[in-house]
């Protein structure tokens, strides 16, 4: 049964009515809550919050946030930002807007043509987004759809296409004998980040990129399409960022220096010098509708049969040999970009902790979208506002946690984690104490809950699920178990098949600069639904109250579980990291990269590698020990626990992208999103576009072995 609670009586509930209405769940007792002492207390405490979140609240802040196309540095954006802090103020945050001169491009010109084999124009584009019946898609604020970080050009070239412009389809291509110097290359989206489709083309000498949505992968061959059904309609368009941040994030300008508003613009890259770290060749999003007239007049072999996507032609790759040999169809893209140093706003809230003040406890979620973004972000930010409101009542009920909580709504998020990283590298040393980073970003967009952390905070995460109710019954965590169980999800989690398996973090949203930078142990929650409408103008309230969460009890569910993530690490014994857990996975990780070697004849040599991954196993099975005895000098052993993860951290960064630091999980260099275990190892023996580079794989081999035996020196010392 779910209680709604009236907003004018939580201030005014008691600790005893509370518990009865939320009871701790079975397997959130006293003796089964890792980390503490004894859990009844902070059960009291949890029964609180949760009664607080409240739907209707939710609904109105998302309804306030979406009301207008607030793309970031823009005065829209700007009203969110005011909106937040007020609400931060509201409950008791000491509160902060912090500003940051950062490198945006907005679009002044973008014309899309397609001409046929006899230099006809038979598509000019892009054509404006529209679906009937919408009330948010005729807003004169709405930009044209463009690339963030794309640069201003005017290409014509043959179009190839090349399918989702994955590493493994333009090795196919190469395979196939496609010439692709001087040509634009025609992708869908899906399988990698967008930024790699262009890396990739960009490294192959192609003249630029066109990226469209198949409706095979979120459009009509799916199901009813907006706004009958939830997903893309022919001419939604999928906007975002091409930076490359698999090199790095954050502003393009001042990479790994924090682009602050009295940083010099001699302390500043100039456009010139940005290199080869951000895209040097043109590239455009376009719709189905406007791919359609170039996709069909494709001549050439047919694509192989697993390229084709679910429009009602057999696709080709079209002009196969060198550019000008043949007739052929092109395209001719002309980007006139306004590139500016424009000033972006962070919202940061504090609540002091009375115990371990340094040690911070840090939540966020980024507020600026390409368009309306009620789903991405805003869906995240309405609950996290929720969250915070949450906070605020136990607060007015004398509440105090032990550790520093710090609550971000991050600006520029989708330019290219910009927000988040020019405040992580600001704070650098400040995060060097800090015990968790809790990441939402697509907070709801529908039913199914998932996540992501680091190995040492997997069950963190399922504890917590399995404390909070779920509007489709039982707790979150049943729930996630149940969805997970009927789809056969596979994470590459090595939990059994009676657990929830809980992802790897890879890039794509703000955790990236915390873990990956910063080395702060992170997790990311959301829940996910028949999201078709990604990026475009129809990422709208309309949609959201139509096909995202009608009822708004999925944004309550996500407020209080991102709200218990935050009490728990704040005021837990113990840090309740599970060692155990990041050992037995990476010890997986080093056994697959030797089985990889050799089936490839690498002549790598792995021995003191697998030593001291079993040895940072049997010290993670020790330090778990220590950690449920809850007893001697707890300071001590939470430093040990927090100075672990940081060991994994490589000083020099990974070849070629030194910005990423650490050594055990990174986006790929070829896939953006998606993590890659071990990154060093891993990408020099799979060797990206040129063969495997077997000097490099055993200088990351030695380098990830004297990380491995550092965290596990820390907590051998520390279980003792």
């Amino acid at each position: 049964m779910h209680i709604r609670i009236p907003l004018r009586f939580t201030a005014i509930i008691c600790l005893t009515c509370v518990t009865q209405i939320f009871p701790a769940q079975e397997g959130t007792s006293a003796a089964k809550v890792f980390g503490y002492r004894d859990f009844s207390a902070q059960s009291r405490w949890d029964a609180l919050f949760m009664a607080v979140p409240d739907r209707e609240l939710a609904k109105a802040h998302l309804k306030e946030l979406t009301k207008a196309p607030h793309w970031a540095s823009s005065p829209e954006d700007y009203a969110t930002t005011e909106y937040v802090a007020a609400k931060f103020k509201a409950a008791g945050l000491e509160t902060q807007i912090v500003p940051y001169r950062v490198y945006l491009n907005k679009p002044k010109k973008i014309v899309v043509e397609a001409l046929d084999e006899h230099g006809k124009v038979v598509m000019r584009g892009p054509t404006r987004e529209h679906a009937e019946g919408d009330r948010f898609q005729d807003d004169p604020r709405v930009f044209t759809a463009f690339n963030g970080s794309a640069p201003s050009g005017d290409v014509t070239g043959e179009v190839v296409y090349a399918n989702y412009g994955t590493l493994e389809d333009f090795r196919k291509l190469r395979s196939m004998g496609v010439a692709l110097k001087g040509k634009i290359a025609l992708v869908r989206y899906g399988k990698n980040f967008r930024g790699v489709k262009v890396y990739i083309a960009q490294q192959l000498g192609m003249a630029g990129v066109l990226i469209y949505s198949d409706p095979a992968d979120d459009g009509y061959a799916k199901g009813d399409m907006y706004p009958k059904g939830p997903y893309r309609p022919e001419t939604g368009v999928q906007r975002g960022s091409v930076q490359f941040i698999a090199k790095y994030t954050g502003d393009p300008m001042t990479p790994g220096l924090a682009s602050t508003m009295n940083l010099s613009d001699k302390e500043r890259l100039a456009p010139n010098q940005l290199g080869e770290d951000n895209p040097s060749i043109p590239s455009n999003p376009i719709s189905y509708r406007d791919a359609e007239p170039i996709l069909s007049r494709l001549g050439g072999p047919e694509s192989p049969r697993e390229w084709q996507g679910a429009l009602a032609f057999t696709y080709h790759l079209g002009s196969i040999g060198p550019a000008g040999s043949v007739p052929a169809v092109k395209a001719h893209l002309q980007l006139e970009q306004d590139y500016a140093v424009r000033t972006i706003w962070n919202v940061i809230g504090t609540i002091r902790g009375t115990e371990q003040p340094d040690a911070w406890v840090i939540a966020g979620n980024h507020r600026d979208a390409w368009v309306y973004g009620a789903v991405d972000p805003s869906s995240g930010t309405a609950a996290m506002l929720e969250t915070v409101h949450g906070l605020g009542e136990l607060l007015k009920q004398g509440w105090k946690p032990k550790r520093t909580i710090v609550i971000a709504s991050w600006d520029a998020e989708e330019e290219g984690l910009i927000g988040s990283t020019e405040w992580v590298e600001q704070h650098m040393d400040e995060l060097a104490h800090a015990v968790a980073y809790f990441n939402t970003d697509v907070g709801v967009s529908g039913p199914r809950f998932n996540s992501d952390a680091v190995p040492s905070l997997k069950q963190f995460v399922r504890e917590v699920t399995q404390q909070v109710p779920s509007p489709s019954g039982g707790t979150v965590y049943d729930a996630w178990l149940r969805d997970q169980k009927k789809n056969k999800r596979a994470h590459g989690d090595s939990a059994s098949d009676d657990e929830v398996k809980v992802g790897n973090l890879g890039s794509g949203s703000d955790f990236t600069p915390f873990l990956q930078h910063a080395g702060v142990p992170a997790t990311d929650i959301g829940s996910d639904g028949n999201y078709g409408v990604y990026h475009s103008v129809f990422d709208n309230y309309q949609w959201f109250e139509k096909f995202g969460d009608p009822s708004f009890a999925y944004e309550q569910q996500q407020a209080r579980v991102f709200g218990l993530e935050i009490l728990h690490m704040a005021d837990a014994d113990v840090l309740p990291y599970d060692y155990r857990a990041y050992g037995k996975e990476i010890v997986g990780y080093v056994e697959k990269a030797m089985r990889d070697a050799a089936s490839h004849k690498l002549d790598v040599s792995f021995d003191a590698l697998k030593k001291a991954a079993g040895r940072f196993r049997a010290a993670g099975n020790a330090i778990y020990d220590r950690q449920r005895t809850v007893s001697g000098n707890l300071a001590l052993l939470n430093t040990a626990l927090r100075e672990a993860e940081q060991m994994l951290l490589s000083k020099e960064g990974l070849p070629n992208r030194h910005w990423y630091k650490h050594t055990i999980y990174a986006p790929g260099e070829f896939t953006g999103y998606a993590a890659v275990v071990i990154p060093g190892v891993t990408e020099a023996l799979d060797g990206g576009l040129d063969k495997p580079d077997v000097a490099r794989a055993q200088a990351q081999v030695n380098v990830l072995t004297g990380c491995l035996n550092q965290a596990a020196a820390v907590l051998e010392k520390a279980a003792k």
